[in-house]
Formats: C-alpha cells, structure tokens, sequence
C-alpha cells in the first residue's frame, strides 16, 4: 500500500521554481532516502508532508500529496496541520532538545495534546525512549537536563519526542549529519530497526549511508526528480547519466 504519494507536485519561493512536477509513490514500512547535491529541493520535499513549507512567506504549492490516500493540502476533504502533524514526526539535521528535563522532553507532544493521565504518560516515555535505543542509558536520569546528554543521544532523545504521539510517518532530515561515526551508525541501527513499525524518508548527503539504511533511493537535482528506484538498481545500475554521475561522485 502507498502510504504517501505526491502527483506533480509544483513548489515555488516567490518567482524560484523549487520543485518541478514531482510524482513518488512511497509504500508503507520502508526507508526511502531522498539524495542529491546543495539546493537540489531535498528538504523541501521532504518538508511537504508535514507542512513545514507553510511557514515560509510566497510559497505556492500546486498538485496533489496524499497521506493515506487523504489529500493534506485541500480544504474540507483534506486534514487540519494539527491532525496530520501527529501522524507525521519530523527530526532535524541538528539536535534540537527543549529547555526540559529527558522526561519532560518526550512528554511534551503528549501534554500539547491535552494528555495528562500520568501513568498513560509514563508509559509513553519509556515506550518511545525504549524505541529509540536510548531508554537503558537515560532510565536513572530522567529529571536531568536533556542538554546533559551527549549530542548522538540529544538526536535519539528527539527522536522519541517524535515517536511518542505515535506518528505513522517519520521525516528525517540529515538526522546524523552533526553526529560522530559511532553516533552516527546507532542512528542507522535505530532507523533500520524503526521501518518496521514506521514509514521513514529520509534527506542524507552522505551515499554509504543512504546505501545502508534505504530500501528505495530518489536522486534530485535542480528540483527535478531525476529518477527514483529500488536502493541498489540506484547505487549499482542507474538509468540515467546524472545519477551515475552523482553516485560515483563525479560532481555534487
């Protein structure tokens, strides 16, 4: 089944075209890598499924972006951001903590959404810090400061903020970009392992890794969606020149 799915999808900043026709058809449990050089609109595809773009002046958004087969930009048959942002997480390229305690942080989402039953919360922190492989080093620590942690656990930490109002889909932009090696590959671990339960897009300049945690590979480049496939057809026999080019990095 589809889990998301954008038609010619148009995107322009002001006079900037952006993005030019898009159409992707991104089935449910699966990581799909979305890669490309600088500015190619990566992330501002990426940012389309939870309306993140809304929040910047002159964008004009034309075609159709289904969540579940429901289209989340049409008024009436469409769904409210608040509705559509609990079925979508998002984590950013830096981690991005709140002035909190650990606790306080993966409960946020939660009391935002008028959640205050405090063993349903309880509940809710351990699942999603257990899910984000962090639950076994934080578990004596919860009432600390979450700028305490180091910064490869501040982007778990963020992750199962993300996770704990149940999202069906989780964005993920360059989650791991700011992180160290072995930070960096916990990350990995926890997005193969997260495919299971969530549908998973993720920007990443990095190809190895895009290589490693991906089933499917889309390659941008100057807004065009230049060719989209099963993640080794991309990485090993690419249909078109550019991608090729891109892959061996010949330019990018």
């Amino acid at each position: 089944m589809n889990k998301i799915e954008s038609k010619n999808v148009h995107l322009y900043y002001g006079d900037f075209h952006a993005l030019k026709g898009i159409s992707m058809s991104i089935q449910e449990n699966t990581v799909t890598a979305l890669i490309g050089p600088s500015g190619c609109g990566k992330s501002t595809y990426l940012r389309l499924f939870n309306r993140m773009n809304d929040l910047i002046d002159n964008v004009r958004i034309e075609g159709d972006i289904l969540l579940d087969g429901r289209d989340i930009y049409k008024k009436n048959i469409g769904m409210r951001i608040d509705e559509l942002r609990k079925k979508v997480g998002m984590v950013f390229q830096k981690p991005n903590p709140f002035p909190k305690t650990i606790f306080e942080n993966v409960a946020y989402g939660l009391r935002v959404n008028g959640i205050d039953h405090r063993s349903f919360i309880e509940e809710r922190v351990e699942t999603s810090l257990r899910q984000a492989a962090l639950w076994e080093e934080v578990k004596d620590k919860l009432k600390k400061s979450a700028f305490e942690l180091s910064g490869g656990q501040q982007q778990r930490l963020c992750i199962a903020r993300a996770l704990a109002i149940e999202p069906s889909v989780l964005l993920m932009d360059e989650p791991a970009s700011a992180l160290d090696p072995i930070s960096t590959s916990k990350i990995e671990e926890l997005i193969y392992e997260l495919k299971t339960k969530y549908t998973i897009i993720i920007v990443t300049h990095n190809m190895q890794q895009a290589g490693r945690v991906s089933d499917r590979t889309a390659f941008f480049y100057l807004g065009d969606l230049i060719e989209y496939d099963d993640t080794p057809v991309i990485f090993t026999n690419p249909k078109d020149i550019r991608t090729q080019s891109y892959v061996t990095g010949r330019f990018g």
